[in-house]
């Protein structure tokens, strides 16, 4: 039985400028991110005595991953107990459980939030200071930082600047994912070929936030997400998706989000959301996607 349980919620950005380019080919973003309600579940239980940490995966997109050194949850682990020394090494096995829901490769954060979520269960399972979790996450991708809080974060740099975001209204949201995995590096690579880094003048939050959906959207209306037409170029099914969510009823926004190809509808309430993803599903094109629909977290 777990002693520990955490949902690893699914990071979307709903706007992603690419800023620059450092020296080391390290891409420089402006983004505002937030979570949704779906997500992949995290189990935590003690393992046997002398055993390694280890992880079981299930769930239906657990095909595919392997549950080995390379896992980013089982690399948070050892990252931990790195970090904390003798203090971890004293700590008991962790059995760790991921089950997979969100799909992989999907441009909204999944492996960098079940890294997030084993950070912060094995901290309380091994009753370190959160600071410890905040230490290590860095390390272990651009991502993992953001998806520590679960909390709307303006993100810069290369990730690493995150500032609390303003406040935002109360929506639904609807996911889509077409079912093609789109490599962030290669869209990248794309990206900076084609030369697609637009110069544009610092972006001004408000410091009230959005009072309205309607407030929301029409700072979204100035933004966008510059690596849309490299994914869709790589994936063109990705416009497809798009195309679609604009023709469901009471839509108000919709974009893909991060490096794709996970596409992403705002609504007024989670309820026309959900009611939306009826109509999706109605549809012969959409059988084969996956989709959620639900509130947006505050």
């Amino acid at each position: 039985m777990a002693l520990h349980q955490d949902m690893a919620h699914a990071k979307i950005n709903l706007f992603l400028h690419v800023t620059g380019r450092r020296e080391d080919g390290y891409h420089l973003l402006d983004s505002l991110a937030v979570f949704a309600g779906a997500g992949d579940h995290l189990h935590l239980s003690t393992g046997p005595q002398g055993q390694a940490d280890s992880l079981t995966l299930q769930g239906p997109f657990a095909k595919g991953l392997e549950a080995d050194e390379n896992n980013l949850v089982l690399k948070a682990a050892r990252a931990l107990r790195q970090t904390r020394g003798e203090e971890a090494a004293r700590q008991p096995a962790a059995a760790l459980t991921l089950e997979k829901r969100l799909p992989v490769a999907s441009g909204i954060g999944g492996g960098s939030a079940d890294a997030a979520c084993a950070l912060r269960l094995l901290t309380r399972h091994w009753s370190l200071p959160m600071e410890a979790a905040a230490h290590v996450a860095p390390t272990l991708g651009a991502d993992v930082p953001v998806c520590l809080a679960q909390k709307a974060t303006r993100m810069e740099g290369i990730g690493d600047i995150l500032t609390a975001a303003p406040p935002l209204p109360e929506m639904g949201m609807l996911l889509v994912n077409p079912g093609v995995g789109v490599s962030t590096p290669s869209i990248f690579r794309r990206l900076a070929e084609t030369g697609g880094i637009t110069p544009r003048p610092p972006l001004a939050f408000p410091e009230a936030g959005w009072p309205t959906l309607d407030a929301l959207i029409a700072f979204l209306a100035q933004t966008e997400n510059d690596l849309q037409p490299h994914a869709i170029a790589q994936a063109p099914v990705i416009a497809t998706v798009l195309e679609t969510l604009a023709t469901l009823p009471q839509v108000r926004f919709h974009r893909m989000s991060g490096s794709g190809a996970t596409c992403f509808a705002l609504f007024e309430t989670a309820d026309q959301a959900i009611r939306a993803a009826d109509h999706l599903m109605d549809r012969d094109i959409a059988q084969a996607w996956w989709h959620w629909a639900g509130p947006v977290l505050p």
